[in-house]
C-alpha cells in the first residue's frame, strides 16, 4: 500500500513537472511569438491570397506587434508601412482622405501590408526570399541585384544580398514563420473552434505577461 502511494506521488509529481514545463513554454511562446489582430489578418490574407502565418512572422519582425511604431525612415504600424507605399496603397485601394496617420490604424496598415505582399508575390512567384528581399529593400532594388552576376548568378534566384539589414531580415523572418507554423498552423480558421480558441489562450497569455512586466516597471509590483 505504501508503495503504491509513493509510485503514485512520484508519478503526480512527474506529470505536474511536464504540466508546468508546459505552461511555461506556451507562455514564452505567447509572449515572443503572438497572433493578436486575427480577424483582420485572416480577412485580408484571404482577400489576397497571401500566407497569414507569413503575415504574422513579418509583423512580430516588423514592429513587435506594436500599432504605434514608427521606423528611422518613417515607416509606420504594425507592418512597417513607408510613406511611398502607403500613398501608393492609398491610391490603389481608394482609401477615403488617406494620410500617413491612418498606418498607425491596425485594420488599414494590415490590409495595405498584405497587399503590398500580393503585389510581390505576383512580380516575384513563390521565391519567399526574393518577397522578403523587397519588402524590406524594395522591389527595385531585387530587380537590380538579380542582374548583377555578384548577386546572383542564374539571373532569378538571390546567392549574396548586399545590405546587411535585408540579409538578416529573411532570417529573421523566416525563423519566425518556423515558429507560427509550428505553433500555430491549423489554428486559424474562424470555423475552427478549437484553433480560434488556443490563439485566444496564447494572446490571454501574452497580454497578462505585458501587464505584471509593466506593473513590475512602475513599481506597483515591488
Amino acid at each position: 500500500m505504501f508503495r503504491r502511494k509513493r509510485i503514485f506521488s512520484r508519478l503526480f509529481s512527474r506529470i505536474l513537472m511536464i504540466l508546468i514545463i508546459l505552461a511555461i513554454a506556451l507562455s514564452a511562446v505567447a509572449f515572443l511569438f503572438p497572433f493578436d489582430y486575427i480577424d483582420y489578418i485572416n480577412k485580408y490574407a484571404k482577400e489576397y491570397d497571401v500566407d497569414p502565418l507569413l503575415v504574422s512572422a513579418i509583423i512580430n519582425v516588423e514592429s513587435k506587434y506594436n500599432k504605434d511604431a514608427v521606423s528611422p525612415k518613417d515607416a509606420r504600424g504594425l507592418m512597417q508601412i513607408g510613406p511611398t507605399t502607403g500613398k501608393w496603397a492609398g491610391e490603389e485601394l481608394n482609401i477615403e482622405n488617406y494620410n500617413e496617420n491612418m498606418l498607425f490604424i491596425p485594420e488599414i496598415n494590415i490590409r495595405i501590408g498584405i497587399w503590398y505582399l500580393s503585389k510581390l508575390e505576383s512580380e516575384f512567384g513563390d521565391n519567399l526570399d526574393l518577397i522578403l528581399a523587397a519588402y524590406n529593400a524594395g522591389s527595385g532594388n531585387v530587380q537590380k541585384w538579380r542582374l548583377d552576376s555578384l548577386y546572383s548568378k542564374d539571373g532569378i534566384n538571390l546567392d549574396n544580398i548586399p545590405f546587411k539589414e535585408t540579409a538578416e531580415y529573411l532570417v529573421k523572418v523566416k525563423s519566425n514563420l518556423k515558429i507560427y507554423n509550428l505553433f500555430y498552423d491549423n489554428k486559424i480558421s474562424n470555423s475552427d473552434d478549437f484553433g480560434m480558441k488556443y490563439i485566444e489562450i496564447m494572446n490571454s497569455l501574452r497580454k497578462n505577461i505585458l501587464n505584471i512586466s509593466n506593473s513590475y516597471s512602475k513599481g506597483d509590483l515591488i
